[in-house]
């Protein structure tokens, strides 16, 4: 295929391309959970920067492949608008409020499905609530809860750190932060790995979320505290309660499920690189320096959902036509050749990935994360000596969405 193919002066208005939808790549099904960069780069290949794909239900996208073509995307709101409610597919009915991709793309009345001056009241309430929370003992509650879920396994000599202790820690720290108790931050970590997995329960868990966060809500408004979801409804700001639940859920999803999923592939790689693991624990290499690697070569997030084309617009030598749906591919700009020609460059000190988003719309929580990862590694490693990987490295697999690629297991041994 060929840009002049996809994108002719005769492809009709309202579609990404002019195929078939069974000519267009999915990022989703067999194929997508198992090779997600397999998938990216063969669309490099065909379409350059940019490239038409099918989303769950064959819903068409543009994904974003090229490094200098998100930031552009990020960094433009009047040209690629947060706001769902021009998309085209949703205005003109193709796409069903009970459908799987609802939960991550359709416009909700939280920051980052709007611009302009919405964002900015909405983004200064979450800011403030987020500074307050990282006052308030952030490495306290981390280290606690890390103890706690070792100490569950801790006599056993062998544990999943994925099943174990990555899927929980975030969302147990974020219960104290957000006003939660432990047993529905249990609950809600199920409800959000859904809503990122897609799928026919999608919409229900994430009816689930809005349930319990609702119910907070509620619950604080009766018997305010110190946590963010009272601060959220004191903010001066004026926030209504779908505002409220709906910025309670970003944060939570945000904040745990991003997290969870990059102390996997932390520990991952620590525990795969033998020199890398005694640097740590001899003090020669920082957590955060493991972080910032991780970072560029496997973001927690792959697939950024979504921005939409407030008007007609050129981007990678394609036509993006009003009303279209984009997906920003994090993973596959942060290895983009133009930027990164030889992927096994070091990448120490260089912050500028896409990991966390760019633009007004980059992740305010980004601190946080930070905090629960180095917190949790130093207590991992303090806590179980002879801390190794119980299968070869080889043996370790993966399972990808449309937006993330997760870790299955991560099995080890340690000395009891």
């Amino acid at each position: 295929m060929n840009d002049q193919n996809i994108d002719g002066p005769d492809a009709p208005r309202g579609c990404p391309v002019a195929h078939g939808s069974a000519e267009l790549a999915r990022l989703y099904g067999p194929e997508a959970a198992t090779d997600p960069l397999g998938i990216y780069e063969r669309l490099r290949k065909e379409h350059g920067s940019v490239a038409p794909v099918l989303l769950e239900g064959d819903v068409r996208a543009w994904l974003v492949l090229g490094y200098r073509d998100s930031r552009r995307v990020l960094d433009n709101p009047r040209q690629f608008a947060r706001d769902a409610r021009i998309w085209r597919d949703w205005r003109e009915g193709r796409v069903a409020e009970n459908h799987p991709l609802v939960p991550m793309v359709a416009w909700r009345p939280d920051c980052v499905s709007q611009d302009g001056e919405a964002h900015r009241r909405l983004r200064g309430a979450v800011n403030d609530g987020l500074q307050a929370a990282t006052s308030r003992g952030i490495r306290r509650h981390a280290t606690h809860f890390a103890n706690k879920q070792i100490d569950a396994f801790a006599d056993n000599g062998r544990a999943d750190l994925v099943a174990d202790y990555a899927a929980y820690l975030p969302m147990l720290v974020l219960t104290r932060i957000l006003g939660l108790t432990e047993a529905e931050g249990r609950r809600l970590v199920e409800s959000c790995a859904r809503v990122f997995q897609g799928g026919e329960d999608a919409i229900r868990h994430d009816g689930i979320i809005r349930e319990i966060l609702g119910e907070l809500a509620d619950r604080k408004r009766a018997e305010p505290g110190s946590d963010f979801a009272t601060g959220l409804l004191e903010h001066h700001a004026a926030l209504d309660h779908d505002e409220v639940v709906s910025h309670l859920r970003l944060v939570m999803m945000a904040a745990h499920t991003t997290t969870s999923n990059l102390l996997g592939r932390v520990l991952q790689l620590i525990l795969t690189d033998a020199s890398r693991l005694s640097d740590l624990i001899s003090g020669q290499l920082t957590i955060s320096a493991v972080v910032e690697e991780v970072m560029w070569n496997s973001p927690p997030l792959a697939v950024l959902p979504g921005r939409f084309a407030a008007s007609d617009v050129e981007l990678g030598g394609h036509r993006i036509e009003e009303g279209d749906l984009l997906v920003l591919g994090l993973a596959p700009g942060n290895l983009d050749p133009e930027v990164r020609p030889d992927p096994g460059v070091s990448v120490h000190g260089n912050e500028s990935h896409l990991a966390f988003s760019a633009g007004p719309h980059e992740c305010p929580g980004q601190s946080i994360g930070l905090s629960i990862i180095e917190i949790a590694v130093d207590v991992l490693l303090h806590r179980l000596p002879g801390l190794r990987l119980a299968v070869p490295p080889e043996e370790l697999t993966s399972t990808a969405s449309t937006w993330m690629s997760l870790l299955d297991s991560l099995p080890v041994e340690f000395t009891v």
